[in-house]
């Protein structure tokens, strides 16, 4: 019998990361993430992320595909692979010279709540339909993705109201520091080929600007930088979700590395996800 993977077909995970607004929500996650100092703080003394952000991006959706939709031993796999790099990588506090692991549970959590707020966000806000229950099922199955990067899975959200308390509890801690406005310098001005320039204001830049105004109303007022009314916002996010579900969804899977299809093909035509599939 074929693996169905870590977390099966019957999931409400399984039914939303096909969703094409996953990488709005991608988007949300990164300017989300970097309003926790310590967090992104490890991440630009760790990576390039100025020259390769793109790469990260694509790099957190190829972890995201495979632990959704590849084998049990190639969820796990990516997972020890996450688990080595971090545990190899520390950080430099620059005003006190604290040396502190990109692997301590407080950041790990941080990184993982903001991006299942995003997903869930997101695709929520821009037509996806979920219910209540159906959302808490899908935060208590993220639980799975904690334990993948090295968290215990009893110590992170598993509904609505345990993400709700959390963001209110780590709220003092958030800023947008130095590093926060680099990646939002990043996010909305990417280097890139001259002759890309053109493509990078009328497509990118609507991406990120979505992205960001999509972002809570207190990280709003970390950045320092307004988003249009809240119902602006959702229809904004409501036309780019019905534009973006108009590709055929096959077409649009066959993006490299094709995990769904893959899925698909190692399961059956029973496995294409879809969030009409979801049960109540």
């Amino acid at each position: 019998m074929a693996d169905p993977g870590l977390f099966t077909p019957a999931s409400v995970t399984w039914q939303l990361h096909g969703d094409p607004m996953m990488w709005v929500a991608g988007v949300r996650a990164l300017y989300l993430q970097a309003l926790h100092p310590r967090a992104v703080r490890g991440v630009m003394q760790n990576s390039d992320f100025r020259r390769d952000a793109w790469g990260r991006l694509m790099r957190t959706a190829h972890f995201v595909g495979t632990t959704t939709y590849g084998t049990t031993e190639a969820a796990e796999r990516a997972g020890a692979r996450v688990r080595k790099i971090h545990s190899m990588l520390t950080v430099t506090d620059p005003d006190t010279g604290e040396r502190y692991g990109v692997d301590e549970p407080e950041l790990l959590r941080w990184v993982h709540c903001a991006e299942i707020d995003s997903y869930l966000h997101v695709l929520r806000r821009s037509g996806v339909p979920l219910t209540d229950a159906q959302a808490d099922r899908y935060i208590a199955e993220q639980r799975v993705g904690a334990r993948l990067v090295g968290l215990d899975p009893e110590t992170v959200p598993a509904g609505r109201a345990e993400l709700a308390a959390y963001f209110e509890a780590v709220r003092p801690r958030l800023a947008a520091g130095p590093e926060a406005r680099a990646v939002d310098d990043f996010l909305l001005r990417p280097p890139t080929h001259p002759l890309l320039v053109p493509a990078r204001e009328l497509l990118w830049r609507r991406v990120a600007l979505l992205a960001y105004a999509a972002l809570p109303p207190y990280a709003h007022e970390l950045y320092g930088r307004p988003a249009p009314a809240p119902t602006a916002v959702t229809r904004r996010l409501r036309t780019t979700g019905a534009l973006l579900r108009r590709i055929p969804a096959r077409l649009r899977w066959q993006l490299p590395p094709q995990h769904i299809l893959r899925a698909m093909a190692r399961l059956g035509p029973h496995a294409r996800p879809a969030p009409e599939k979801l049960g109540p």
